[in-house]
C-alpha cells in the first residue's frame, strides 16, 4: 500500500495537495460567481418587467446604475422616454436621483441640463431658471443655457434680465438682433407705467424699424389704439393680420379705409358686414363670399390655424414666441372654412 500512495513528507504529495486545494477553490468561486450571477439576472429581469408595465421607481434606475453597472446613456435614455411621453415629473425624479450618484463633471452638467430642460418643458419656468443659473456658474459660455434663460426671462416679464442675458449672447458672436427687438416690443406692451398713447408712439417707432414686430403691434392696437391702427393700415400685412380682423366688431371698423382696400373689402363682404366684392383672389373669402350670394342653406364660417415655418408645426392659437421651437414671430395664419355653430346666446 505504500507504493500506491506517496508519504507525505514526499515533494509529490505537496504538490498533489495544491493541486487539489486550487482546483476546490476555483471550483467553489466559480460556483459562487455563477450563482451570484443567476441571482442578478434574476432581478435585472425582475426590474426590467417592472418597467415595462411602468412601475420602475426613481431608486431601481439608480440601483440599475450603481449595482449592475447599466450604462449612463442607457439610464439618460430610459428615463427621456418619460420626458417624451409628457411625464415631466417622472423624468425630473430620475434625474435627480441618478444626480446624487454621479461624481464626474461632464455627467453632472449634462444631467443638470436635462433636469433644467425637464422643468422648462413642464412649465416649471423658476426651478428652471435656478437650474440654468447654476449650470452657468461652472460653464458661464453654455449658449443652450443661456437661449432657455431667455425665454425664461420673457415668459417670466423679467425684461432687465432678458437684456442681461441678450448682451452675453452678443458677447458670445450670436445673433440677436431679433431677439433684442422682439423683448422691447414686449417690455414696451407690458410696462405699467407707461399711457396707452405713449406706447402706441414708442411701438410705432419700433415698427418703422423693424416690421418683424407688426403682429403685436397690430394686436395692441386693435385693442387700445384703434384709431391709430386704421390711420396707419397700410403698414401692415392684411394677410398676416386677417385672423385679428375678421374678429372685429362691426362698430370697431373704419369703413373708409375699407373702401379703399380690395382685400378688406373681400374680407367684410366675406363677414356680411358689407355687399362690396363679388369674389376674391383668396380661395376662402370667394367661396364665403359666393356662398352669402347663392341661396344655399349652408352657412360658413373662417376659422384659423397658426403653422410655425421655423418647425413646421401647427398651433390652433397665436402666439409671438412657438411653444415647441422657440421661434419668435413664426408663426403664418391659415384660414380655413368650416361649419358655421351657433352660439347659446343667440338661441335665448
Amino acid at each position: 500500500m505504500s507504493d500506491l500512495f506517496p508519504d507525505f513528507r514526499d515533494p509529490l504529495f505537496g504538490i498533489i495537495i495544491i493541486v487539489i486545494t486550487v482546483f476546490v477553490i476555483s471550483f467553489l468561486t466559480y460556483s459562487f460567481g455563477l450563482f451570484k450571477e443567476r441571482k442578478a439576472r434574476k432581478e435585472y429581469r425582475k426590474l426590467l418587467k417592472r418597467f415595462e408595465l411602468g412601475n420602475l421607481k426613481e431608486d431601481d434606475f439608480v440601483h440599475l446604475y450603481t449595482t449592475y453597472n447599466l450604462p449612463f446613456d442607457s439610464i439618460i435614455l430610459l428615463a427621456s422616454s418619460f420626458l417624451h411621453k409628457g411625464n415631466y415629473t417622472k423624468a425630473i425624479s430620475i434625474y435627480l436621483a441618478i444626480l446624487e450618484v454621479v461624481d464626474e463633471k461632464i455627467k453632472k452638467e449634462e444631467l443638470l441640463e436635462l433636469l433644467g430642460n425637464a422643468y422648462f418643458k413642464g412649465g416649471f419656468l423658476q426651478r428652471a431658471k435656478d437650474i440654468y443659473l447654476k449650470i452657468l456658474k461652472f460653464s458661464p459660455r453654455n449658449q443652450h443655457s443661456l437661449d432657455c434663460l431667455l425665454v425664461i426671462y420673457q415668459k417670466l416679464n423679467e425684461y432687465e434680465k432678458a437684456y442681461e442675458v441678450l448682451t452675453v449672447l452678443d458677447e458670445l458672436n450670436c445673433n440677436i438682433k431679433q431677439e433684442k427687438i422682439y423683448i422691447k416690443t414686449l417690455k414696451t406692451i407690458n410696462d405699467s407705467f407707461l399711457t396707452f398713447d405713449k406706447k402706441s408712439i414708442i411701438l410705432m417707432e419700433i415698427l418703422e424699424q423693424n416690421n418683424l414686430i407688426q403682429k403685436l403691434v397690430a394686436q395692441f392696437l386693435i385693442n387700445f389704439n384703434k384709431q391709430l391702427f386704421w390711420k396707419n393700415i397700410n403698414k401692415f400685412d392684411i394677410l398676416n393680420c386677417i385672423d385679428l380682423l375678421w374678429y372685429l366688431d362691426f362698430n370697431d371698423i373704419d369703413f373708409n379705409v375699407v373702401n379703399k382696400n380690395e382685400i378688406l373689402q373681400d374680407l367684410y363682404t366675406a363677414k356680411g358686414y358689407i355687399d362690396t366684392s363679388d369674389t376674391s383672389k383668396i380661395f376662402e373669402l370667394a367661396v364665403l363670399i359666393s356662398t352669402k350670394k347663392s341661396t344655399s342653406k349652408v352657412e360658413l364660417d373662417l376659422n384659423f390655424e397658426f403653422i410655425c415655418n421655423k418647425c413646421k408645426r401647427t398651433h390652433p392659437i397665436y402666439e409671438s414666441r412657438c411653444p415647441h421651437c422657440n421661434g419668435i414671430l413664426t408663426f403664418v395664419v391659415e384660414p380655413k372654412l368650416a361649419r358655421k355653430t351657433l352660439h347659446i346666446s343667440s338661441l335665448l
